[in-house]
Order: structure tokens, then sequence, then C-alpha cells
């Protein structure tokens, strides 16, 4: 079994404010797809070659304190600096063990996503 490519489907509890976190913080720079009646509660947004679904959902959570999603960055550098510029707080950076320069962002509903590049 192969696969192309994976998408992660992160819950968010307001529809609206993540989708501005996604767009305006993290530059996802289209929304494919949105749907929902009669408020807007599903969509799909791409940066380049990530794409990532977002879905309201307020019910049980599970308990889970990982990473929801990873992105490979061209530029950890440039990235960092445009979480200073929007003054949204980070974890790292931190070169791992399997030799990747990592830095973790929480979103306004505690999914933990992951950013790396390779450290060499």
């Amino acid at each position: 079994m192969s696969y192309v490519n994976a998408t992660p489907v992160l819950r968010v509890s307001d529809y609206q404010r993540a989708k501005a976190f996604y767009m305006d913080v993290l530059r996802f720079d289209s929304v494919v797809n949105e749907a929902g009646d009669p408020v807007t509660g599903f969509g799909i947004f791409r940066a380049g070659d990530a794409q990532i679904f977002l879905h309201s959902w307020d019910g049980p959570g599970e308990a889970w304190d990982n990473w929801r999603a990873y992105f490979y960055v061209p530029d950890m550098d440039a990235m960092i600096a445009h979480l200073d510029t929007c003054k949204q707080p980070f974890k790292g950076p931190e070169v791992t063990f399997y030799g990747m320069r990592e830095i973790e962002v929480t979103d306004p509903d505690g999914n933990v996503l992951c950013f790396g590049q390779d450290a060499g």
C-alpha cells in the first residue's frame, strides 16, 4: 500500500475564527471549497501543495495531546519571523534526533500543529 498524500481533518469550535487563523496567521492562500447549511461549517484550504480540512464540531473531543498535523516548510526562519510578526506564540525551534528543525503552534481550538524543515 502506498499513498500520494494525506490531508488532516481538524475539528474546530468556531469555523470563522479558525478560517481567519489558517488564512491570516498560517497563510493558507486559497479556499478550495466550503459547505454547510445554514452556516458554513466545513472548508478545504490550500497553501502550496499542503491542504487541510476544517470541520465545525462542538461535541466531545478525544483526549489527545499530540500533533494533529505536520507541515514541511522550505524556510523555517521565515516562518518564525512571520509568527513573531503575528504575535503568534510557538514552541521551539528544536532540532530532533531524526534530523528535523521543528516548531509547534497551537491553533485557537487547541490543535497542536508541527512545522518542520530538514536540519541539514
